[in-house]
Order: C-alpha cells, then sequence, then structure tokens
C-alpha cells in the first residue's frame, strides 16, 4: 500500500519521536539498524523529512536526529505520508490500473473507495504523540525487539 520509502519514512519518525521523548539525539546509523532499513536509502529519506520539517538534524559530534517535543502533537501520520509518497494512496486504483475510474472500475473500485477513507481518516487523525502514547502510558516500540 505504501512504498518503501513511507515505510521506512514511518518507522523513523516514530523511532526520533520514541528517542526525542528519551531525550536522545539519533544518528544515521543507529536509526537504520533500528529500523531494518539500508543506511544511504535511510539518509535519503532523513533528508525529505528533515527538508519539510519532520525531523530536525543537529550537525556535529554531538548531533543527531530529533523531533522537538511540541511538535509531536502537531506532526500526523497523513503528514509523512504526504511528504513521502504524496496523496496518490488516497486516490490510486487497488490493483494499480491507470484507466479505473466510476465509468470504468475495477472489480475493487467501490470497496477501495471505502477503505481509502478509512485509511485517510486514521493516518490523518494520528498524531505521532498518540502513536507514542496510549491512555497517557509511553509504548516502547523499539526497545522491546
Amino acid at each position: 500500500m505504501f512504498s518503501k520509502s513511507c515505510e521506512y519514512g514511518l518507522r523513523a519518525a516514530i523511532y526520533i519521536a520514541e528517542q526525542s521523548t528519551l531525550d536522545n539525539k539519533v544518528g544515521l546509523k543507529a536509526i537504520a539498524k533500528a529500523i531494518n532499513s539500508p543506511e544511504a536509502f535511510t539518509g535519503k529519506i532523513l533528508q525529505i523529512l528533515t527538508k519539510n520539517n519532520i525531523v530536525s538534524s543537529i550537525k556535529g559530534p554531538y548531533g543527531g536526529f530529533i523531533i522537538e517535543e511540541n511538535k509531536l502533537n502537531e506532526i500526523t501520520l497523513a503528514n509523512i505520508v504526504s511528504v513521502l509518497d504524496g496523496d496518490k494512496i488516497y486516490t490510486g486504483c487497488a490493483l494499480g490500473l491507470k484507466q479505473c475510474n466510476e465509468k470504468s472500475p475495477c472489480p475493487l473500485h467501490h470497496k477501495f473507495i471505502e477503505i481509502r477513507e478509512e485509511l485517510r481518516e486514521m493516518l490523518i487523525s494520528n498524531t505521532l504523540h498518540e502513536i507514542l502514547y496510549t491512555k497517557g502510558k509511553k509504548n516502547v516500540f523499539w526497545l522491546k525487539r
């Protein structure tokens, strides 16, 4: 459903957000290892996320990537998906057909419209803060693995 870039970008943002709440700046190597992504590919994704103000990059020996705590309530999963994959996930055909539309629907067209709307709502309504915390209790994702 998402491109590999988007999958890795979502994982990276969640991981960086988690580490930021622990006051940790994380480097490229640590992020790539934690999200099981090739380092060079992760670097390109992080450049895009930084350019679009999803994550911040601090240079130097004590640098790394962070997400400011006040931004955790502002950054939605939809923001990340939009930056990395655009909005085609909300309009594309379930089977990837270019000619699929209301006049010439694929076999999944009408069912997929509902799924796309549910996906859009889920991505828009979930911030990084909501991913990290459930009922005020912090979820720890990567430390469990």
